[in-house]
């Protein structure tokens, strides 16, 4: 039986059973955000200005109102405000602790977790759970930089949406009314996905161009929307022959060199949270179920409490609106 690690006194603890006690205490999980958003003190989220003082809660007075605990004012500005301000947790009524919950549930389940589920483990409904995780999963999303990968970079591309109803052509992906989802992954590293218009060589290509650097390796399947990538990339562009039942490709040394393993590893977690635990993303909202994804894929790394830690950092400066505008 492996025995237990010591306690490290970072965020590698932070498991369910440590957690525990934020959930049933605002106070305590108040404090335990504070600590992660401002670990050297308040910042006002204002102005930017690192000094603020605390409004100390007072009896209540006829008239008046007591100051509510963790109310700061800005030095500078002369603002209040609390550590849910400037956060996906601005104006919601919904306790910080379960908040954590949340979180914790979404960034410890490798494939998911439900709003439905989410919903019954805070007690809430299953509309405030739905609006909860999306509001989450904005928290979770990063960005995607130019260059950002490097190194041998796997490309993949699939298909996401419910089972045609007609027979034809390939009715499993191209030609069906799926909403296509492009993959491009460091091969032991980080991975960046994202629904994609179309499949065909202008979107693909310049997809991998924006985000692969320059030196890289690209390897994909034989698709033909990936020629031409040889000449465009130092590191070259490497193919399997996937129809020839090709999956891997090794070198002289017997190390693995050709493969879209890595991708396709990828996309097994997303199929198994789509098929097992969300059964439908619609595709309005399918650029946020894979950012998720691509979270817990970049932090696959590290504990859950790390992995937790590092989405509360995303939390700021990211609002989500319950009614979001839509296109004409």
């Amino acid at each position: 039986m492996p025995r237990k690690n010591p306690p490290t006194g970072t965020d590698k603890d932070l498991n369910l059973a440590e957690l525990s006690r934020l959930f049933v205490n605002e106070d305590l999980a108040r404090q335990f955000l504070e600590s992660k958003r401002w670990p050297n003190g308040a910042v006002c989220p204002h102005c930017g200005h690192a000094e603020a003082y605390t409004i100390t809660a007072k009896p209540a007075k006829e008239g008046k109102r007591p100051a509510r605990r963790g109310l700061y004012k800005c030095k500078l500005c002369r603002k209040q405000f609390t550590v849910r301000v400037g956060t996906i947790f601005e104006e919601s009524k919904l306790p910080l602790g379960k908040w954590l919950m949340a979180i914790h549930l979404m960034t410890s389940s490798k494939k998911g977790v439900s709003s439905h589920q989410i919903a019954r483990e805070l007690g809430v409904t299953v509309k405030t759970g739905w609006f909860l995780t999306m509001r989450i999963r904005e928290a979770m999303k990063q960005e995607p930089l130019a260059g950002m990968l490097t190194g041998r970079v796997e490309v993949d591309e699939t298909y996401v949406g419910g089972k045609p109803r007609y027979k034809g052509k390939n009715p499993r992906g191209m030609g069906t009314k799926k909403q296509p989802v492009a993959v491009l992954v460091e091969r032991n590293g980080n991975a960046v996905a994202m629904p994609v218009a179309q499949v065909t060589g202008l979107t693909m290509k310049g997809e991998i161009h924006k985000i692969v650097a320059e030196d890289a390796a690209i390897f994909t399947d034989e698709g033909t929307w990936y020629q031409g990538l040889g000449t465009e990339f130092l590191g070259g562009h490497h193919t399997v022959k996937h129809k020839a039942k090709e999956y891997v490709r090794y070198d002289s040394n017997g190390a693995v060199f050709a493969t879209t393993n890595t991708a396709e590893s990828f996309f097994a977690l997303l199929k198994r949270g789509h098929y097992g635990i969300f059964h439908q993303l619609s595709k309005r909202h399918l650029p946020r179920y894979t950012d998720e994804f691509t979270f817990r894929w970049n932090w696959r790394k590290v504990t859950d409490g790390e992995r937790m830690a590092a989405a509360i950092m995303g939390t700021e400066g990211k609002r989500l609106k319950y009614k979001q505008p839509t296109n004409p």
